[in-house]
């Protein structure tokens, strides 16, 4: 009975040293994870991301020559004569680098250091692409450009300015009176006295009233 237990006891001390080192060896594992996922938030690795793809990169060695009969050729911002302004000009016999073609292929995108952009469009029956046989490949062209804003005029305003003419008559037009002319009626010498007569009678009239003053003192 007492080797039953002892043996027992044994088996129990056996078991318990098992699990204890399992044990540790669990928790030992545990924190050499917990560990490592510290340093690995604490450090993270720099994630590089993807380069876009340049689908409007320039294909070596490709060029356009200026083949008209006319001196020189017109750059356009985008593929169209009528949408897009000219902005600049190439001279017959002139080379540039070619970028891409119009969906249609009748212009051609070419390196123009001067326009908007850096590039500018030329129509292909003018050029020549070089090597022959080079297939250019297909590039949008750009936003059609907006045109100016044009003055817009209040109609309300624009009414204040407005003059009907009335139907109404102009008076007539009526002439002043004729002024009658004074008339002079002139004196005959022989109607009037002379005037040497009226000086001598007035001095007479003088000299009497002189004497008759004296004769009152």
């Amino acid at each position: 009975m007492n080797s039953i237990i002892i043996a027992f006891a044994i088996l129990l001390g056996k078991l318990y040293e098992m699990i204890r080192i399992r044990f540790q060896t669990n928790l030992l594992t545990l924190l050499i994870v917990l560990f490592s996922l510290t340093l690995t938030a604490s450090n993270p690795t720099p994630v590089l991301a993807q380069q876009p793809t340049d689908l409007t990169s320039p294909q070596t060695g490709i060029f356009i020559t200026v083949v008209t009969d006319e001196p020189q050729i017109n750059i356009r911002m985008g593929p169209s004569s009528t949408v897009y302004p000219i902005v600049g000009t190439l001279l017959t016999g002139s080379t540039a680098p070619a970028l891409g073609r119009s969906q249609g292929g009748d212009w051609i995108q070419i390196e123009f250091p001067s326009a908007p952009g850096g590039v500018g469009w030329v129509y292909s029956p003018l050029v020549q692409v070089s090597p022959p046989g080079t297939t250019l490949q297909v590039v949008a062209p750009p936003p059609t450009p907006v045109p100016p804003a044009t003055a817009t005029i209040d109609p309300t305003l624009a009414a204040q300015f407005i003059v009907e003419p009335t139907g109404t008559r102009l008076p007539t037009f009526t002439p002043p009176p004729t002024l009658a002319s004074p008339s002079y009626v002139q004196t005959s010498p022989e109607d009037s006295l002379p005037l040497a007569t009226v000086i001598i009678a007035l001095g007479v009239l003088g000299i009497i009233g002189f004497l008759l003053s004296l004769l009152r003192r």
